[in-house]
């Protein structure tokens, strides 16, 4: 402590001395106690009334000259009467007072030891003040920081409430829009399912007649080539014990090879008509299945929107965000559930090994996403929203039962 401060712990000693009803006497004694012995400086008037705050310029004076009476006669040791010499009474007192004096050094010594370590321990006490004060004004910036913070956050709130009032009101609207999309696809749905009922028929009837052509085809042909071996076996056989029948054989021969030619237009017309009608068969088969195609990609636009129909894609993509970002906790996620499963998009890439493909499996009701080069997996979630954010996150989402 430096002299400042010994000054002031002086006057809050001489202040409870007086409000417990000391005297001035009193105050002045230990304020001259106090300078003299304490900090080594001979007690004066001003000194005094610095610090008793009390007391005339007559009385002051008196008590110090009182002090310094109760400092002599504590120094000088009186022996009674006896038989001590007055000589010898006045050196033992003398004796004594050296050793007071001595007593006295030393203690001031001690003190100047005791009061360098006290003032080490203040400016320690100082500095951790300081370093304090520091660490506490560090507090209210991070306070005042946080507050900003909140406040913004606040904002957000407010303003992302009315944007949600926003997007449910557009909610309803696209909720409208869907059903009437969704009843128009049913309806062109059941429209082509009647046309591809017809086609259908109408391509069985055509399979019918081509397999009927092609068995009539055949019975000609083997009716035809029977008949002209018979006629072949006949005229080998006749040929030599009936000369005479030899022109009429050729006769009969031209008019086989006559009717042989008309069997093989004839067979080149149904083979013409086989062709036509096969021809026509794999135009139906192109078109059934184009037709077939086209159902299959109504019918997973349908289950897309019918998906996607219980939330406005606006809503999904923000939810979205918010889980991508971390702002959802897990009980928002589990209450949001499968609601925006319909707009998740899958990752191409694994974030961690970015080579391979995520793979989505789904057990027991329950999703999740894993990399098969190096199985990094997002652990089972309650909708693919859940597992998306698990797998894309790099901090690890807990699971919950």
């Amino acid at each position: 402590m430096n002299l400042d401060d010994e000054r002031q712990a002086i006057r809050q000693e001489l202040e409870s001395m007086r409000e417990s009803g000391a005297r001035r006497q009193e105050l002045s004694h230990h304020a001259c106690k106090r300078l003299f012995f304490d900090l080594g400086i001979r007690p004066s008037m001003a000194a005094v009334r610095d610090l008793t705050q009390t007391g005339s310029a007559s009385d002051i004076p008196k008590d110090i000259d009182s002090f310094w009476e109760r400092i002599r006669g504590a120094s000088r040791v009186r022996v009674g009467t006896g038989s001590i010499p007055k000589a010898l009474e006045d050196r033992a007192g003398e004796l004594l007072g050296a050793m007071f004096e001595e007593a006295v050094a030393y203690a001031r010594s001690s003190l100047d030891v005791e009061r360098v370590e006290l003032h080490a321990q203040a400016s320690a006490a100082e500095r951790e003040v300081r370093e304090a004060e520091i660490r506490r004004q560090a507090s209210e910036d991070a306070v005042s920081r946080s507050e900003a913070r909140a406040d913004a956050a606040w904002e957000r709130v407010r303003v992302l409430e009315a944007e949600l009032a926003l997007a449910n009101s557009n909610g309803a609207v696209h909720q409208d829009s869907l059903q009437a999309s969704v009843r128009r696809l049913d309806s062109e749905n059941e429209t082509l399912r009647k046309r591809l009922d017809t086609e259908q028929s109408t391509n069985a009837a055509l399979r019918d007649r081509i397999d009927a052509l092609h068995i009539e085809m055949r019975h000609s042909t083997e009716h035809y080539a029977q008949q002209i071996k018979d006629a072949v076996a006949e005229a080998e056989r006749r040929v030599k014990p009936m000369l005479v029948e030899l022109d009429s054989l050729r006769t009969m021969a031209a008019t086989y090879q006559s009717g042989l030619r008309d069997t093989s237009r004839k067979e080149f017309e149904f083979i013409q008509q086989v062709a036509a009608a096969k021809a026509r068969g794999d135009r139906l088969d192109a078109q059934v299945r184009e037709q077939s195609d086209e159902l299959d990609a109504l019918a997973v636009e349908l289950a897309t929107l019918r998906a996607q129909q219980g939330i406005d894609p606006a809503i999904a993509s923000l939810l979205g965000d918010l889980a991508k970002t971390g702002r959802l906790s897990v009980d928002e996620m589990a209450a949001i559930g499968t609601l925006a499963d319909g707009h998740v998009i899958l990752p191409q890439r694994c974030p961690k090994c970015e080579e391979g493909e995520p793979e989505l499996s789904q057990v027991d009701h329950r999703y999740e996403l894993q990399c098969p080069e190096c199985e990094h997996s997002s652990g089972p979630g309650h909708s693919r929203l859940e597992a998306v954010t698990r797998f894309l996150s790099a901090n690890t989402v807990p699971t919950v039962a």
